[in-house]
Order: C-alpha cells, then structure tokens, then sequence
C-alpha cells in the first residue's frame, strides 16, 4: 500500500490562500503568486497538455509526486469553488473543464450528492460521506501507489486531525500575504520529522513524514 500524502504550496506566513476569496479569484488577493513557481516547469506544462517546459529540481520533484500517484482526494471547493447544491452551482466544472490534469482516480469530498462521471482520463467520484470514505475508496483505486491529499486547508486539516496523512510535502513560496487561509488549525499539532529539503530560487520544498 502506498503512502497518503498532502501535497501543496504555502506562503511564508502559513497561508494556502489569500483574503477575501472570490469565484474570480478563487485564492483571494494575491493567492495565485503562491503558484507562480509551477506554472512554467515541464511536468505541469506535460499533464496540462500544454508542451515542454522548464526542466530541473523544482519539475523533477512534481514529476516524481505525479508519478507515484495513484488516485487523488481534493475538497468541493478547490473542484469548483462552490458550497452548495450543485445545480445552483454556475462553476460547477469551471476549475477543470473536460480534460482534468490529474490522469489518475479523482474523489472529491461535498455535503451534496453528484454522480460519478468521466472527464478525460479521470473518474470524478463525488464523496459525501467525509474524509474516511473518501480515503478507503481511494486508497482501493490507487492500489499500491500514493494518494494524494490536494487540498484544500479544510481537506488537509481534516485528514491531519484524523491521523491520516502519512506525509507532508509542503511548496513554500517566497511570498508574505498578511492573512487569508491557513494550512494548520489549532489544537492539531502531530510530531513531524524533515526529510527532505529542495530549494529553488522560485520555491523551497519541504517533506514531512508524520511519526506521531
């Protein structure tokens, strides 16, 4: 069985998302500088469809994280950016369209029942029974590859309060946003042992192993 791991960027200050979110700008004021690091490297241009791209540490690391990964769980909003019933929803697949980048198993945990369909070479799984359900069923798809916790910080905090997460791979970017959304909640402090360190001038990559 592979490991369960939380995969995602960070600011300086703790943040995954800025102030004041909105459909247009789904990680608030500022929110898409902690990405800004990804979007030219080879492996996401390659699962984006979108042709070569930079090659080097920071694409080796997100190749290797896509790689291992066999099925992914990821939070209604960080799918569509909504919270309520999905025929209310107008950006229901805003996000991913018809071709998702995630090539493997995709299960998204919401509080409003959706049936399960194919998007490229994905299948969407909407999961409305909580985080372990979520992670059983995938956890099967993945079989003996890694699953891949994608946030968002409600996701991430949910599967680290439940002992969960295997691993941290946290993508800190040289950015301070003075407030927004926090990766970590209170009360929820598990013993964490660095394991590895990859630093770019663009991001400083930091791996977890949760022994506690």
């Amino acid at each position: 069985m592979g490991k369960v791991r939380l995969e995602i960027s960070m600011s300086l200050d703790g943040y995954v998302a800025g102030p004041n979110p909105t459909l247009e700008e789904p990680l608030g004021k500022r929110g898409e500088e902690l990405h800004e690091w990804i979007f030219g490297l080879d492996a996401w241009r390659q699962a984006h469809g979108l042709g070569e791209g930079e090659r080097g540490a920071d694409s080796d690391l997100m190749q290797e994280a896509i790689d291992s990964q066999g099925a992914v769980v990821m939070g209604r909003k960080m799918w569509s950016g909504g919270s309520g019933p999905w025929e209310d929803d107008p950006n229901a697949d805003a996000w991913w369209g018809d071709d998702p980048p995630f090539h493997v198993p995709v299960f998204v945990l919401t509080h409003h029942a959706r049936p399960s369909e194919t998007k490229g070479d994905s299948e969407i799984t909407f999961v409305t029974d909580g985080v372990e359900a979520a992670l059983e069923l995938a956890r099967e798809a993945a079989g003996e590859e890694d699953v891949g916790v994608a946030g968002g910080a409600n996701v991430a905090q949910q599967f680290l309060a439940a002992g969960y997460l295997d691993e941290l791979n946290i993508h800190v970017a040289p950015v301070l946003l003075g407030g927004g959304t926090p990766l970590f909640e209170e009360g929820v402090a598990p013993k964490l042992e660095l394991v590895r360190t990859v630093t770019s001038p663009a991001v400083t990559h930091l791996r977890y192993r949760v022994v506690g």
